[in-house]
């Protein structure tokens, strides 16, 4: 494994859980590719900004339990990890949001260029989500 990609992406994991959305948007590359769950692709620190201040807004979560391997060039990455999260306010085409908890396994895929993250893909089953939020 490339210690150097694991540290980036412990320090970005680190930065989500405390909230530092200036650190973690720093660790992207300015034409960061994001392939959102189930959706699109967003190109660009700007997009994905507007993404996570969509997501702050709706959900608080803490990400736990993270494993990260890498290729040893250090320009792959995959993450496993469980999500820790409360869905405050409703999300447009989601269930109606009242405070549910949920617990919900993931994974992403990393792509590093010149220490940053220049592609992340994330994935989590969206129905499993729902059930847990809809009860």
């Amino acid at each position: 494994m490339n210690q150097a990609t694991v540290k980036l992406l412990e320090d970005y994991y680190n930065a989500f859980n405390r909230g530092d959305m200036d650190a973690f948007l720093n660790m992207l590359t300015d034409d960061v590719i994001h392939d959102v769950n189930q959706s699109g692709r967003e190109i660009g620190k700007e997009a994905f900004k507007k993404f996570m201040d969509r997501m702050n807004a709706h959900y608080k979560e803490n990400i736990v339990d993270i494993s990260i391997t890498t290729n040893d060039a250090g320009d792959r990455a995959a993450v496993e990890f469980t999500v820790l999260g409360e869905y405050m306010s409703t999300d447009e085409g989601l269930p109606e949001a009242a405070g549910q908890t949920y617990r919900l396994p993931a994974g992403a895929f990393f792509v590093v260029r010149d220490g940053k993250v220049a592609r992340i893909t994330n994935y989590y089953n969206l129905e499993d989500w729902i059930a847990q939020v809809a009860g």
